[in-house]
């Protein structure tokens, strides 16, 4: 509907269909009225429009990496960094939204929790989707037999087909893996004239080899053992539990120990954008696992899964970015960096790549 002089609010947001879309089941004939229900509704309506908002925000930085060539000085990746962070502050509101549902007591959930079964928070399949699209892989996830069925509790055959269609894309994370991999920072032309001090040579790049030198020599006696997690994460071959590849690793923390060169500010806060929303997206699921804890205890959820039980092996198990947060165990003193070669100092101060 518009009105003569344009367009009317309510029908722009088309608020009719949104606010007649609140219909509790214990306010239909023959239900004692729960009045908590209405308040359950509205909050979990609330999270599915965010979670929209989320995967319209990741589809388009997904569109950006899926490029055969990403330009790291256009417009492009700044907007990425800037959509990422959007998504950041949303899942700062979700998290601070289950503050609202805590006003509800267990008592007030009792009233109306038999209504919603086998209806369950898990049959999300935005929130599925969000995951998916950043690369949580079937196989990391906790009790996957619980997200492979279509029978009571788990989701319709159309939503398991979109589901299983988005986690046989290239995910996010796979393709922020390709992107780092093109990455020509080592490129030996810039490192001709680059003097090694290490006194053993075990990789294959001269930078490396100094990085692996000084980073063994900032190891206390009871950090030794790290040196080995080194090897495998940055010089093993092949890719890594977490997905990102030994090269993708590396280029990811060249970005990390010189960011503050300007071409790498972009690349770096985008990063650092990834492994802080698998930081709230850690807090929303912890918050939801003492909400239901509180809620129901130890009781099997309306969905038929193991409740509270379920929730908790997810909060622990279903990091995404979990490799790019670990890089920081393999920083040094930025004052004990190697020196960078001129040639590649050039290259990185004109964007000359």
């Amino acid at each position: 509907m518009k009105m003569d002089n344009g367009q009317y609010y309510p029908s722009y947001l088309r608020l009719e269909q949104v606010l007649d879309s609140q219909h509790p089941l214990s306010f239909e004939p023959g239900q004692t009225p729960a009045h908590d229900e209405m308040l359950f509704i509205v909050i979990h309506q609330a999270y599915e429009l965010w979670f929209k908002q989320i995967l319209f925000e990741l589809d388009y930085v997904k569109g950006v990496f899926s490029r055969d060539q990403v330009d790291d000085n256009s417009e492009d990746l700044n907007l990425c960094r800037h959509r990422l962070h959007r998504v950041i502050r949303i899942l700062e509101l979700l998290n601070q939204q289950v503050t609202i549902l805590d006003t509800m007591t267990p008592l007030d959930f009792l009233e109306f929790r038999n209504l919603l079964t086998p209806a369950s928070g898990f049959q999300s399949k935005q929130f599925r989707l969000i995951e998916a699209t950043l690369g949580l892989q079937m196989e990391k996830r906790h009790q996957q037999d619980y997200y492979k069925r279509t029978n009571e509790g788990g989701f319709t055959q159309h939503d398991f087909s979109e589901i299983e269609q988005v986690e046989h894309t290239a995910s996010l994370l796979q393709l922020v893996n390709r992107w780092l991999e093109r990455m020509p920072f080592f490129d030996l032309r810039y490192w001709e004239n680059y003097h090694s001090g290490a006194t053993v040579n075990p990789t294959p790049h001269p930078f490396w080899s100094d990085y692996r030198s000084l980073y063994e020599a900032s190891l206390t006696e009871r950090e030794r053992h790290k040196l080995q997690d080194f090897d495998q994460q940055l010089l093993g071959p092949g890719a890594h539990p977490g997905g990102f590849s030994a090269a993708a690793m590396r280029s990811a923390l060249f970005i990390m120990l010189y960011r503050d060169f300007p071409v790498f500010q972009t690349s770096f806060q985008l990063l650092d954008a990834l492994v802080e929303i698998d930081h709230w997206l850690a807090g929303w699921r912890h918050k939801h696992y003492v909400m239901v804890r509180r809620m129901i205890g130890m009781r099997v959820g309306t969905g038929n899964t193991t409740g509270a039980g379920y929730l908790e092996g997810a909060v622990h198990q279903h990091y995404i970015y979990r490799d790019l947060a670990a890089l920081s165990t393999y920083l040094i003193e930025r004052r004990k960096l190697p020196a960078l070669p001129d040639a590649l100092i050039r290259a990185l101060s004109f964007g000359n790549f």
